[in-house]
């Protein structure tokens, strides 16, 4: 009968190498411990960027408004919306780069509205929730409250 030969790994010092379970279970807590403490800061740094785009893209609809009152001596009305800025510029560009208007950072159009309930004219956006009010991330975003959005 034969025996079979058994290998390990063995270390200078003759002990065997590798972790011990409690060792690899220090570890997965420790790891755990951490992305409780850093995930909901990153979880939350998403809304605020999502946010700090629609700000973003409010100023460059706001600029674009502008640009068009330069060439037509009046803003677009209501009716004519947003759309008015990507065709009736004096070259025939428009005003916006590119052949649509951008989206809210929720996947939702942009309002307009001339004349505005709070400045010559109102741009907002609805929030994350798409519904007209909220708090935090659901909040509106318009160019008169922009300040008020960290």
């Amino acid at each position: 009968m034969r025996i079979k030969e058994q290998r390990h790994c063995v270390s200078i010092t003759g002990k065997q190498s590798g972790f011990t379970l409690i060792e690899i279970m220090v570890v997965v807590v420790i790891i755990g411990m951490l992305a409780t403490m850093i995930l909901p800061r990153v979880l939350g740094r998403l809304d605020q960027s999502q946010q700090v785009a629609a700000k973003a893209d409010i100023n460059q609809l706001s600029t674009a408004l502008k640009f068009y009152k330069l060439d037509h001596a009046k803003f677009p009305t209501s009716s004519d919306g947003l759309g008015a800025l990507l065709s009736d510029s004096r070259d025939g560009r428009g005003y916006l780069e590119g052949d649509s208007l951008p989206k809210d950072p929720w996947g939702n159009d942009y309002l307009y509205q001339y004349p505005g309930q709070h400045l010559e004219f109102d741009i907002w956006s609805l929030g994350a929730d798409g519904q007209a009010g909220g708090d935090d991330i659901n909040m509106d975003i318009g160019n008169w409250n922009m300040d008020e959005i960290k």
